[in-house]
Order: C-alpha cells, then structure tokens, then sequence
C-alpha cells in the first residue's frame, strides 16, 4: 500500500492562529485538492491527521467538523480522487490525551486501520508537532511552506526532514 499521511489545517487548507470555526473558513490552499486527486488516482491511500482542539474550546462543534470533511471529501471526489481515513483529536493542549500531536496516537491509528506498518511513510505537515508525532512512529517527516510552515522553518527541524514549498510540490515529487 502507497500510504500518505496529511494534516489538514496549513497543508490542504488555510490556517488561522484563530482556528478554522466555520465550513466559510475551511477554504483549501490552492493545488491542494487537486494533489490529492492525482496522487489517489495514482494508486496512493490518503489519511488525514489533525488536531482539532477548536472543539474542546468550544469554537465549533463535531457537525460543523464533519461538515468540513465532508466538503473536503466532495471536492476531492469532484476531480476524481478519494480521501481515506480522517482521524481527528478533540482535546485541548492540557488534556493529556495520548492522540494529540505531537503524540503519535492518530498516526497509530491510522496505521491500525489500514493495516500497515508506518517505517518510512511520508507524513506531510506545517508545523513542529507534526514532524515530531511522524518521528515517533518512525514516519518520515516532510514539511511543507504552508500555513505555519515557514514559521517552523526558522526552528531546527528533525534530521532528514524533507522540505516542500505545498502539497502540489509534494504530489509532484511523489508522482514523478
């Protein structure tokens, strides 16, 4: 299995340092859904790891969570692709849950529903959390300029981080 592991917030869609609270927020960067689309038709499974800690904050609530996926998910299918599994943490920084990144428990999730080892597979995201939740699950971290990924360019990243402006870039790599 081609398996590729995605935030969601900075990588497929625009981020706000004031979350994403609404379906009229969730607006994707663009390439985005269309890199997915490609790469699923290519024969790659694409899962979605997100921390959503808006709905322990009460920002927004799981229908209007599910209401972005399911506008995520329309858009993919509109360009003939399919999303896979989408994992999501509700909990705050301080709750102690073992899914919010970077902790790895959705990653293991995901890998427990698909059956699948992670060692070596790409986990794409913008931040810090993201590349540390990939390296404890020995995934390998690719960080892309989006959302808070410039930001998290002025830190040390992980050794062996791979850098990619977007996901378009991303998609390109992978299908080249």
């Amino acid at each position: 299995m081609k398996l590729l592991i995605l935030d969601r917030d900075g990588v497929i869609n625009q981020d706000s340092d004031a979350y994403i609270k609404s379906l009229d927020e969730w607006i994707p960067i663009p390439g985005a859904i269309a890199a997915i689309a490609q790469l699923s038709k290519a024969g790659w499974t694409l899962a979605v790891a997100t921390n959503q800690s808006g709905i322990s904050r009460g920002y927004y609530d799981l229908a209007t969570l599910d209401s972005m996926h399911a506008r995520l998910r329309e858009l993919v299918a509109e360009q003939g692709g399919e999303l896979g599994l989408i994992v999501f943490c509700p909990h705050g920084p301080d709750e102690g849950c073992d899914c919010r990144k970077p902790k790895p428990g959705m990653l293991r999730q995901i890998a427990q529903h698909y059956g699948v080892d992670l060692h070596g597979t790409w986990f794409v995201g913008d931040s810090r959390g993201d590349l540390d939740a990939a390296l404890a699950v020995d995934c390998q971290p690719v960080l892309v300029k989006t959302g808070k990924g410039e930001r998290t360019l002025t830190q040390q990243l992980p050794e062996g981080t791979l850098v990619f402006d977007d996901l378009a870039a991303v998609a390109a790599h992978l299908l080249s």
